[in-house]
């Protein structure tokens, strides 16, 4: 028997707060509470996901993180409803985030994903399970 029951949230230090709340809030929908100035962090939600976002101190060496070489998370997959809904959100965000690649099959599919940045840093894949 587990001891524990799911994820409560999931806790990401990014460059910058303020763009990437906007990039969840404003691009992608989700809505925003908790913001705490003292930190400074916020939380974000897309009702089923919540994600606690901490801005990092740029009064240290701030370095991004490569996924090859540090420990730690390699990516944050979201799973999105349809093929055409991957399809719909990756001409939304092409021109405001970086891609890494746009949506394509999963192996031999019907999977089908996608990968990009935030503009806070972490990557983010989108994910559509198929059929």
């Amino acid at each position: 028997m587990a001891f524990t029951h799911g994820v409560n949230h999931i806790g990401l230090s990014v460059n910058d707060l303020s763009a990437t709340r906007d990039f969840f809030v404003e691009v992608l929908g989700w809505s925003e509470s908790g913001y705490d100035p003292n930190y400074p962090r916020t939380a974000v939600s897309d009702g089923t996901v919540r994600l606690t976002l901490w801005q990092v101190d740029h009064s240290l060496t701030v370095g991004e993180f490569d996924r090859r070489a540090n420990i730690g998370l390699h990516h944050l997959a979201l799973e999105v409803g349809s093929e055409e809904e991957l399809n719909a959100l990756y001409q939304h965000i092409k021109d405001k985030v970086r891609i890494e690649f746009p949506p394509e099959p999963v192996g031999t599919g019907p999977r089908k994903h996608m990968m990009c940045y935030e503009p806070g840093g972490i990557r983010l894949e989108f994910i559509w399970p198929g059929a």
